[in-house]
């Protein structure tokens, strides 16, 4: 009989819903163990832990917020007990306010702050807690979500497009210096066809704007949670020779529609 593959395991934030939750019961079925970290979406959080025990792994919801080092530091080590050791951190929890970039005077100190904690210092910490278990296993990855926002300045609001730019900076630090042991790249989304999008935009003007983004891209289409979390599980599970990389995920959207010469 051939010899199975060492079971590996992951940690998910952000991990109860949408792409989070997407990314985790992918790795399930790659086998990995997986630890998802919520900080509201209890119910989600055990519906998606029970679907990545499904695929035959072991799976737990840990409740915690990414912007609380201590909250940080428990669910690394909560995940490190269960499962004995830790190889993978997702970084997908993420927050915004949807203020039009029109009206400077929508977000003030205060609300750069608050995204900042989640969207910049919850990976920088969750990163710092976890390095030194996925040190130990010497093949260690760490996938953040970013947006294509952090590249072309257009998004839910100000404090949002500026940290997601923020996270790529610190995706490139770490990659740097966590290596050779810990690979760490960045994913940079389009718009994704989510609830989180949905509430926040409300039902008529999501669809307007999800319409208005798929007419732009290249591929003609935008993005699902599924989509994203494919690339974040390739970054982990087969790009054993990637790092430092930002890779754009937007159906085309940058790219543009080509232009049709008339004949």
């Amino acid at each position: 009989m051939a010899p199975q593959p060492e079971k590996r395991a992951a940690i998910v934030t952000g991990g109860a819903t949408g792409v989070g939750a997407a990314a985790a019961i992918m790795l399930a079925q790659r086998g990995y163990d997986v630890a998802i970290m919520f900080s509201k979406s209890r119910s989600e959080a055990d519906e998606t832990a029970a679907l990545c025990r499904r695929e035959g792994v072991n799976a737990i919801a840990i409740k915690g917020n990414v912007a609380q080092d201590e909250d940080c530091k428990g669910a690394v080590a909560q995940a490190v007990k269960t499962f004995g050791r830790l190889d993978a951190l997702v970084n997908s929890a993420g927050a915004t306010q949807f203020v039009p970039l029109s009206d400077l005077d929508g977000q003030n100190a205060e609300d750069f702050q608050k995204i900042y904690a989640v969207n910049v210092i919850g990976p920088y910490q969750m990163a710092r807690a976890a390095a030194p278990h996925m040190r130990k296993g010497g093949v260690g990855a760490v996938v953040s979500v970013s947006s294509v926002g952090s590249l072309n300045g257009n998004g839910s609001s100000y404090s949002y497009v500026t940290s997601k730019a923020a996270l790529n900076t610190l995706t490139l630090a770490l990659a740097r210096n966590l290596a050779p042991e810990i690979r760490v790249n960045a994913v940079l989304p389009g718009l994704i066809e989510t609830r989180w999008l949905k509430v926040g935009l409300g039902d008529d003007a999501y669809q307007r704007v999800r319409d208005g983004w798929a007419d732009a891209a290249a591929l003609g289409k935008a993005c699902t949670a599924e989509d994203v979390a494919q690339t974040i599980v390739w970054l982990i599970a087969d790009a054993a020779l990637v790092t430092g990389q930002l890779l754009t995920v937007d159906g085309g959207y940058l790219l543009g529609r080509p232009t049709r010469v008339a004949r």
